[in-house]
């Protein structure tokens, strides 16, 4: 007979301040995943150059009218924090100095996968249609393709759209916003 083992589940609240605290080291890429802790993944070339493309054609279409984070994290529950390479929010003032963007905040997040592309799919994506985020994006380097994911029901995406070099990946939930796939991925 074997014995279960019961896991603690950190909350979003307890990470933040094992943080403050120096418990968890600031240079450490962590989030918070469902009360489970995750280290992150070393960001290559590839990674960063594509997060930069996205954050400047954000910048170009949406500066002003909402606010882009690079790499922030999201309060999608009390037990999920991640840290999507690019989220796309509404627009506060304060830029979200009181607290981090919660689901209703959340216009689009983008993950950009090299080596995490799995766990972006398995988990990441299942988390986000979850929390109610509209609309999700997986840019996939190594297979070169751009996944949209939109209209978030019961757990997960209703609609999966994949774009391909020499093919323009549009979203379905912000107007105008469309990436040229080849130029992207370099």
């Amino acid at each position: 007979m074997s014995a279960a083992l019961d896991r603690y589940s950190f909350t979003a609240e307890e990470f933040e301040r094992m943080g403050e605290a120096g418990i968890l080291r600031q240079d450490a890429r962590l989030e918070l995943i469902e009360g489970e802790i995750y280290e992150m993944s070393p960001i290559g070339n590839a990674h960063a150059a594509c997060v930069k493309h996205l954050n400047r054609l954000l910048q170009r279409l949406f500066d002003g009218v909402h606010t882009i984070g690079v790499q922030d994290p999201v309060r999608l529950s009390d037990f999920s924090e991640p840290q999507p390479d690019i989220s796309l929010l509404r627009w506060r003032d304060d830029d979200y100095r009181e607290g981090h963007p919660a689901p209703t905040d959340i216009l689009l997040l983008i993950e950009v996968a090299d080596t995490t592309v799995v766990k972006d799919k398995a988990v990441k994506i299942p988390l986000y249609a979850r929390s109610g985020v509209p609309e999700a994006w997986v840019v996939n380097i190594d297979d070169e393709v751009v996944e949209v994911y939109s209209a978030p029901t019961q757990g997960s995406y209703r609609r999966v759209e994949v774009f391909g070099r020499g093919e323009e990946a549009r979203s379905h939930t912000l107007e105008g916003l469309t990436v040229n796939v080849s130029e992207l991925l370099g």
